[in-house]
């Protein structure tokens, strides 16, 4: 097995520890700044999917890029959609 994929396994496991650990620790009032965080971070995605995607030749990658900006863009805006609806429970009528 090659050092470098070995070495991205190895990031992918503990990223998923982290999260894990993260989500399970924080109190629910702070879920919606931390959605929001990872909406912002799926914004990051869809730039590498758009790159990914916009290659000249059509390759696998081009069409694993469609598909990665397509989740990503239902993710980002699923996402503020659920946010603004949270914080509009919070505001005083």
């Amino acid at each position: 097995m090659d050092g470098s994929l070995l070495m991205l396994i190895y990031v992918f496991v503990l990223a998923m520890f982290v999260g894990f650990e993260l989500i399970t620790k924080v109190p629910p009032t702070l879920h919606t700044p931390l959605m929001s965080g990872s909406n912002a971070i799926s914004g990051i995605t869809i730039v590498g999917a758009l790159i990914s995607a916009g290659l000249e030749q059509f390759t696998i990658s081009t069409i694993l890029g469609l598909i990665a900006v397509i989740f990503a863009t239902i993710n980002v805006v699923g996402g503020y959609l659920v946010t603004d609806r949270m914080l509009k429970m919070f505001k005083k009528k």
